[in-house]
């Protein structure tokens, strides 16, 4: 039976890949929560026409309601569906609020060191 050496069967410390993930969980938990999240519109052929993506699924929900085996019935359902969804993720915005200096510093080298340390915990001697 081998014997046990260290994290990934390395000789690296165990401790250094223990403190390199709370920084990195740290770290990520910080910059992650000081991101902002909003809206914009989705415009598909201009300005106030979002409505347009609900046609295919409609149309698809009508082609089912005459005929549940209906090819283009699941096809247009499905690919509606999907649309809309995808139009929900491309109108998010994502902002990094004003901030100190300090306070990114804090969450990079948090992130950042965490990572190098987990690296150097993996590196055989």
């Amino acid at each position: 039976m081998q014997k046990f050496n260290g994290v990934g069967g390395t000789p690296g410390g165990l401790w250094t890949f223990i403190i390199g993930v709370i920084m990195i969980i740290a770290g990520g938990f910080l910059f992650i929560n000081h991101v902002k999240v909003g809206y914009g519109f989705f415009h598909f052929f201009g300005r106030d026409t979002q409505g347009l993506v609900l046609i295919p699924l409609i149309a698809g929900i009508a082609f089912l309601f005459f005929n549940a085996k209906s090819v283009i019935g699941w096809i247009l359902t499905i690919a509606g569906a999907l649309i809309i969804f995808l139009s929900v993720i491309v109108s998010l915005r994502f902002y990094f609020p004003q901030t100190s200096l300090f306070n990114l510093l804090i969450m990079l080298v948090l992130l950042v060191g965490g990572i190098g340390l987990v690296l150097r915990s993996l590196k055989s001697a």
